[in-house]
């Protein structure tokens, strides 16, 4: 991806994040029409209820996945010598995406089917965390090497 801005890949994924957790709210509506639940009901049938968890959760965790994987490709991507390396905030994003997914096919299939989807989203969002607090520091350190 030689050429290719980081940012410009970053923001591919924020979008194919907020695209995900549109799909995940179409879901629920989709349930309700399915179920005939009236709004503003919120429980019912067991699939809608399923379907309304897995979009309520994904909404608790994009407001910590958005920042950390700006805050990671702004501050970490550019601190890294090695090409290679900088390229891991864009690409925890999709494993955070992917994750996201099989929480969803997992929860809906059966809940106790959810944990391995939760398990890598959340080792992405560890990953991207452990980036962003590295390149802070890196950063930090090299406006004050420099004053």
């Amino acid at each position: 991806m030689t050429g290719v801005p980081v940012t410009l890949v970053t923001a591919i994924v924020t979008v194919l994040a907020l695209l995900f957790y549109f799909w995940t709210g179409m879901a629920v509506g989709g349930q309700r029409g399915k179920h005939n639940i009236k709004a503003p009901a919120m429980t019912g049938n067991p699939e809608f209820e399923r379907a309304v968890r897995v979009q309520m959760n994904t909404l608790e965790w994009i407001v910590v996945f958005l920042p950390l994987l700006w805050l990671a490709t702004t501050y970490f991507s550019p601190a890294m010598t090695i090409v290679y390396l900088s390229w891991l905030p864009p690409v925890l994003g999709i494993v955070w995406i992917l994750g996201r997914f099989m929480y969803m096919t997992g929860y809906m299939a059966a809940p106790e089917k959810r944990s391995s989807g939760f398990l890598i989203a959340g080792i992405a969002i560890i990953g991207l965390l452990i980036c962003t607090i590295v390149g802070i520091v890196m950063s930090w350190m090299a406006v004050t090497a420099t004053s």
